[in-house]
């Protein structure tokens, strides 16, 4: 019987090989969502052996951020860069056979770089250790895609990702599947749905072991769409693209290559940067701090002046509900009030609660039960 990585790749192979029309959708829905179920099974193999062998990573700073690209495009280099670490540099292939970690401190925020082994194609399947290095890149707050200009190979590397069920740049999709015991397949949809039609629903529902379910769409949804609703186990993630090595391209290459980005990319930031020069670097700083939605507030202790030196960095959408279980394990049980000044508040010294959504610069003071 053929292993399932074999039968993972033959699967991909005949999709790669079907038209889509409407006379073949159904049939690859239902390779697809035989797909997604075999690489399942092999995630939940590797993890009843240890993990897979994946690479021993310990997160540090307020985000993690993971450096993926092919081999030899500059990821140590840049590492070297954005951080102190220090990450062997050669002009060959291969040259990172582990996980470099360094730090980069940008506007009072910690944030940790991942520097990892080169993608290749194949990588979801374990070819060049590609499953250690995809395990990591799971665990990423953000994921910074490095390309060159002659070699913008964006697609190979977001279906590697994609593959591990990784998706950057998206929001999960809109929409509930429920089992029921009969009944059969009921779909509700809010909308038109031009791109799946209820027999595709029904096929790819069936490939889970589903012939009984209530389903609703809130969205437009496609065949991977659904395929993700009916998982649920994708991870959402941010994307960032760092267009590396410019100072070596020409100029007509590089047009070429933001043309490229545009079309394949349209929802990735695109930095251009130059490790070796230098140039572009900080921008890249500044992108990867704003990627992440990093806001900066600040602390003032009741009585006292506020703290403008050292900011308290959190994320866009942080409460400060947040901010007390980031403080102290207590601060929400003894919470009282709090105090805003700034952006999110209507007055200076606003009293606001533990769901008070806090913005950049907000200056914050919490009143705890002694």
């Amino acid at each position: 019987m053929p292993s399932l990585e074999e039968q993972i790749a033959d699967i991909e192979e005949e999709i790669s090989s079907t038209k889509y029309n409407k006379a073949t959708q159904h049939h690859i829905g239902r390779l697809k969502a035989k797909l997604a179920k075999l690489r399942g099974e092999t995630e939940k193999r590797d993890a009843a052996k240890g993990g897979g062998g994946g690479y021993g990573v310990r997160k540090a700073g307020h985000a993690t951020v993971a450096l993926v690209g092919l081999p030899s495009v500059g990821k140590s280099t840049l590492l070297n860069r954005l951080t102190r670490a220090h990450s062997i540099i050669a002009a060959y292939e291969f040259t990172t056979l582990d996980v470099v970690p360094g730090i980069l401190k940008h506007r009072g925020a910690e944030i940790q770089i991942l520097d990892l082994p080169g993608l290749i194609a194949g990588a979801s399947r374990g070819k060049g250790r590609g499953r250690e290095v995809l395990s990591v890149v799971r665990s990423a707050d953000l994921i910074l895609l490095m390309l060159e200009p002659w070699r913008v190979e964006f697609d190979l590397l977001v279906h590697e990702l994609e593959a591990v069920g990784l998706r950057m740049n998206q929001r999960p999709p809109n929409g509930t599947i429920r089992r029921t015991e009969k009944g059969g397949i009921n779909v509700i949809s809010h909308m038109e749905q031009p791109n799946l039609e209820l027999e595709t629903i029904q096929t790819m529902l069936k490939e889970y072991g589903m012939v009984n379910a209530d389903v609703v769409l809130r969205e437009p949804f496609d065949q991977d769409r659904f395929l993700d609703l009916i998982t649920g186990d994708r991870i959402y993630t941010r994307g960032l693209v760092a267009l590396t090595k410019t100072d070596a391209a020409e100029p007509k290459a590089l047009k070429k290559a933001f043309a490229t980005l545009k079309r394949v990319a349209p929802a990735w930031p695109v930095v251009e940067v130059s490790p070796l020069k230098k140039s572009g670097v900080p921008e890249l700083k500044e992108a990867i701090y704003n990627t992440l939605g990093f806001i900066s507030i600040f602390l003032k202790p009741p009585g006292q002046e506020a703290d403008l030196e050292e900011p308290l960095i959190v994320r866009t959408g942080a409460t400060v509900g947040m901010v007390c279980d980031q403080l102290h394990r207590q601060f929400r049980k003894r919470f009282r009030y709090a105090a805003v000044t700034g952006p999110s508040s209507k007055f200076p010294g606003q009293t606001v609660g533990l769901n008070h959504e806090l913005a950049e610069g907000d200056i914050l003071s919490i009143v705890v039960r002694r």
